[in-house]
């Protein structure tokens, strides 16, 4: 256990939140905040000068996300430990967040007995997940391992939720960085999301991709409203 006060840096471009963030640590002294940052790359900024013990850093933050915040903090500042606040309990958002090094995961509905917990066991050197966020990974775990085969049932089960929401915004007409913005994630996932799906239904051109959306009736052709 840490004796010493443990030192946290924040990042979130809501102001309300950074308020609501500072009012709790402040109104506990085994902490000290040594920054506050309103995007990603301003906190890997802050996170290199001050090397926190814990950085409690949002997903979906402008600039640099949250999760290629972690890769690079996990990379170049292993000593810090990450704590993701975030509104986001979807099973691909966690899975992605533990793939990039972050230490814990809490909803933004938290109360405060439980980011301090969290924080906490991060400052110590373990992880954290809410019970809602477990619930989700095991959840996710249970059901895949009662599919024996996730493809039996035809091409249409192939796709993730995910693969079939970028699916539908390329055969929008879509750009990866306009699909990146509107879902809060980097070019790079969303191009490593395109490739799985071309790989998966074994469709490789724009064309292809834009039929099958219109087959599997995932967009609309007609006149817009």
């Amino acid at each position: 256990m840490k004796t010493e006060k443990i030192k946290i840096l924040f990042a979130d471009d809501h102001a309300i939140v950074r308020d609501g963030l500072r009012s709790i640590f402040k109104s506990e002294p085994e902490f000290t905040i040594v920054g506050e940052a309103s995007n990603g790359e301003e906190a890997i900024s802050l996170i290199a000068d001050q090397r926190p013990d814990v950085a409690v850093l949002d997903i979906s933050m402008p600039k640099v996300t949250g999760v290629e915040a972690t890769r690079v903090v996990k990379k170049n500042y292993p000593d810090t430990g990450i704590l993701i606040l975030t509104i986001h309990e979807d099973e691909e958002y966690i899975q992605e967040m533990v793939q990039a090094g972050a230490d814990g995961y809490v909803l933004k509905d938290a109360g405060k007995k439980e980011i301090f917990d969290a924080v906490r066991t991060i400052a110590d050197g373990g992880t954290f997940f809410s019970s809602q966020v477990s619930q989700v990974l095991l959840n996710g775990i249970v059901k895949r391992n009662r599919t024996s085969d996730p493809y039996a049932k035809g091409d249409e089960s192939k796709l993730t939720n995910r693969e079939t929401e970028i699916l539908r915004m390329v055969a929008e007409g879509l750009t990866s960085k306009q699909i990146a913005d509107k879902l809060f994630l980097s070019v790079t996932t969303v191009n490593r999301h395109r490739t799985n799906i071309m790989k998966k239904i074994n469709i490789h051109d724009a064309v292809g991709l834009v039929k099958y959306a219109i087959r599997k009736k995932l967009i609309e052709i007609g006149p817009r409203p």
